[in-house]
């Protein structure tokens, strides 16, 4: 039974920041659309299957990477949690989860 999707503030923020920069960057929706559905079905299939993510080493949290991006979460006991989506050509000292 697929688990509840929880999103985070930040992991919203994110989301509508990287279709936006998309968005100016191209011109057009077409790219951004596309983003969002891959996020979409990615977030999907973890609701699924949470544990197919790698493991932050000696965290709780865990990460799964789809084209260029890290989608972080959480599992709880009945939702997972989306905290951050995150360009992994971005510095990583940058990144806080």
């Amino acid at each position: 039974m697929a688990k509840q999707v929880k999103w985070s503030k930040a992991a919203v923020t994110d989301r509508i920041e990287i279709l936006d920069y998309w968005f100016l960057e191209t011109g057009n929706k077409k790219y951004s659309k596309k983003l969002d559905k891959a996020f979409r079905e990615t977030i999907s299939l973890l609701s699924k299957f949470p544990e197919m993510g790698r493991v932050l080493e000696g965290r709780e949290e865990r990460y799964f990477v789809k084209e260029n991006y890290r989608i972080f979460y959480l599992i709880k006991n009945d939702s997972i949690e989306i905290l951050r989506i995150w360009d992994s050509r971005r510095n990583p000292e940058d990144l806080n989860i």
